[in-house]
């Protein structure tokens, strides 16, 4: 094992998954830190001191128990960012590189869907694959890893895998966001829709958000959206109805939408979606069902299902935020891996404005600031 002059220690701290009681009602798995040992590299394989990692909706609902393939003793995270600082290879190039790691695996290039055969899985609480970010030092495949871009720190680069994937695929993918187009975000806020949002005002589109907050929807025009209705309203689609007519040149009509509520989305967004209109759908947090009449067939109306994206569509999304200089939103900065439970906390409630993450320090170093 070649390694850079950094001292690579034995063990490493992670955070694993571990059952509920069986008393504990609701149930609510918890999130323990544990020391593991750092396994010998292999042939392929490098070594990376996690400097960053961040929480998804995923590693909430995997302690609710509401996420398939839990596997207790795995460790939590899909989203990690630091430096490669040992490789089983000594003339690596990417020795004491900064790097994140690719969150999923089981879907390399095919344009459509992954590829026939293959198993499609996310990074963090399960087996498929058996890693997670939430450590001090993971080992991973070498061909896993992206270099992370010049722009950005850990901090902000552990804000953009899982959700910048997701984000690239459901508005420039599937939706074929372009320049001069009107684009509607819905629950603005969370960290997939505010990197769609600023993917889609670096193509040069017109974004409008819903939110139900009032003050996301000030900070979401404030990074760039032209406005944003409250969709606790039910007159919300009327009123953006009115905003389009007065803000937008042309039809006055969406031309895309990006959402994550689900449920009667495209009955809402009927009368504003242009004929042909794309609807794509990466989250169900309103409703677990979508429904689609006859109205939406007669105005050509297109419903499209979009999850995360391949290994060529991170890379392609990375380049593009590399290129626009894209900086994710952080909404909090947490310190260490003993904060992991404020971090859920923060979920729970659901008033985060971008991604929290964790800097990896180590809790002496925590103790030391206070």
């Amino acid at each position: 094992m070649a390694a850079s002059s950094t001292r690579i220690p034995k063990q490493t701290r992670a955070l694993v998954v571990k059952k509920s009681p069986a008393d504990r009602k609701p149930l609510y798995h918890d999130a323990v830190i544990e020391e593991r040992p750092i396994p010998t590299l292999k042939r392929g394989q490098v070594l990376v001191k996690m400097g960053a990692v961040s929480f998804n909706h995923r590693d909430l609902w995997i302690r609710f128990g509401q996420y398939p393939g839990i596997t207790f003793g795995s460790t939590f995270g899909a989203d990690g960012a630091g430096t490669v600082v040992a490789s089983a290879d000594s003339h690596d190039h990417l020795l004491q590189k900064r790097v994140f790691l690719t969150p999923m695996r089981g879907w390399e290039s095919t344009p459509d869907a992954p590829e026939p055969g293959s198993t499609f899985g996310i990074l963090g609480g399960g087996s498929n694959p058996p890693l997670g970010t939430f450590a001090e030092y993971v080992v991973v495949e070498r061909e896993q890893v992206v270099r992370s871009p010049d722009h950005l720190d850990d901090v902000q680069t552990a804000a953009w895998p899982l959700g910048g994937l997701t984000a690239w695929r459901a508005a420039i993918v599937n939706a074929q966001v372009a320049k001069g187009q009107n684009i509607l975000i819905t629950g603005i806020g969370g960290g997939v829709a505010l990197l769609a949002l600023q993917l889609c005002l670096a193509k040069g589109a017109n974004v409008f958000v819903t939110s139900g907050s009032e003050d996301k929807i000030q900070k979401a025009k404030a990074l760039g959206a032209i406005a944003g209705v409250n969709y606790k309203s039910k007159e919300w689609a009327n009123q953006l109805a009115k905003i389009l007519q007065q803000q937008t040149a042309g039809s006055g009509l969406i031309d895309a939408v990006i959402d994550s509520g689900g449920g009667d989305i495209m009955g809402q967004v009927n009368k504003i979606l242009k004929p042909g209109g794309k609807v794509v759908v990466y989250g169900m947090t309103a409703n677990p069902q979508i429904k689609f009449t006859m109205r939406e067939v007669l105005k050509q109306h297109r419903l499209i299902g979009s999850t995360m994206g391949s290994h060529q569509d991170l890379r392609d999304a990375t380049n593009f935020m590399a290129e626009h200089h894209i900086v994710p939103v952080v909404s909090h900065v947490l310190d260490g891996l003993g904060a992991a439970d404020e971090g859920f906390d923060l979920m729970k409630r659901g008033d985060q404005f971008g991604k929290i993450v964790i800097r990896m320090v180590k809790d002496e170093q925590v103790v030391a600031r206070l």
